[in-house]
C-alpha cells in the first residue's frame, strides 16, 4: 500500500514508517522540516507538510491508500493543538480522495471502571493531564466524521521505546493491565498494532487499544 505518515520524524511516527517499510508498503514521510529527515531507505520519499493546514494535508495525503497522524504536541505546543487539527487534518484527506485515517490517540480516555475513564481517576498525573482531555476531545470530534474511515488508536497508559515483540492485546475502550496491574506498550510493538490496522481495517470508525 503507499501510507503516508504526518508526524513521521517523531518517536512513534519513525517507528510506524518502519514498520510499514518492513512490510513492503510505499512510505511518504511528510514533516515539516524535510531537510532535517533522512530518506535513505528503500520505497521511503519525503515530502513537506503541515498538518494545521488543510491545503497541504491534501497534498500530502494524495494519491495514498492511507494517511497516518502520528502528531502530537511536542517542542512546547499547547494541548489545545491534539484536537484543534482535526478540522484541517479531516478536510485534507477528504480533499485528497483519501478514505482511510489512523490517528495516534491517547490513553486517557479508556474506561477502567464502568463510566470512569483513566484520566479522570486521582492519581492520574497533572503533567499529563491537558493533554489526556485534549485527546479526549480529539476523539469525540472524530467520533463524528461519517465520511472519512478513521481508526483511533489509544496506547496503553505507558508506552516507551522498547522490544518489537509483536504479541500483545486489543481491547475497544477498556484500559488493557497485566497481572501485577501495569498498563505498558512498547512504541514498537504499538507501531506493529497500527500497521496491522492498516492491513487489516479490523476497527472503522472507532478507537481500539494495545497493551500487554
Amino acid at each position: 500500500m503507499k501510507i503516508a505518515v504526518f508526524g513521521a520524524s517523531g518517536k512513534i511516527g519513525s517507528r510506524i514508517v518502519n514498520e510499514a517499510l518492513s512490510r513492503g508498503h510505499y512510505v511518504t514521510a511528510v514533516v515539516r522540516h524535510p531537510e532535517n529527515y533522512n530518506p535513505d531507505k528503500l520505497n521511503l520519499k519525503v515530502s513537506k507538510g503541515d498538518l494545521f493546514d488543510s491545503q497541504e494535508v491534501e497534498t500530502g495525503a494524495f494519491d495514498h491508500d492511507v494517511v497516518v497522524s502520528a502528531y502530537n504536541n511536542t517542542h512546547g505546543a499547547p494541548a489545545s493543538t491534539i484536537y484543534e487539527v482535526v478540522v484541517p487534518l479531516l478536510n485534507g484527506v477528504r480533499q485528497a480522495g483519501v478514505k482511510r485515517l489512523i490517528i495516534v490517540g491517547g490513553a486517557g480516555s479508556l474506561e477502567v471502571a464502568p463510566g470512569v475513564q483513566l484520566v479522570d481517576t486521582p492519581d492520574f498525573p497533572e503533567a499529563y493531564k491537558a493533554a489526556a482531555l485534549a485527546h479526549r476531545e480529539a476523539l469525540k470530534l472524530y467520533q463524528q466524521e461519517q465520511e472519512v474511515e478513521w481508526t483511533y488508536v489509544s496506547p496503553a497508559a505507558e508506552i516507551a521505546p522498547g522490544e518489537r515483540t509483536g504479541a500483545f492485546k486489543t481491547a475497544t475502550n477498556q484500559l488493557i493491565v497485566d497481572q501485577q496491574g501495569r498498563s505498558f506498550i512498547s512504541m514498537e510493538d504499538y507501531a506493529v498494532a497500527i500497521v496491522d490496522e492498516i492491513e487489516q481495517s479490523k476497527h472503522i470508525r472507532e478507537r481500539f487499544t494495545v497493551g500487554y
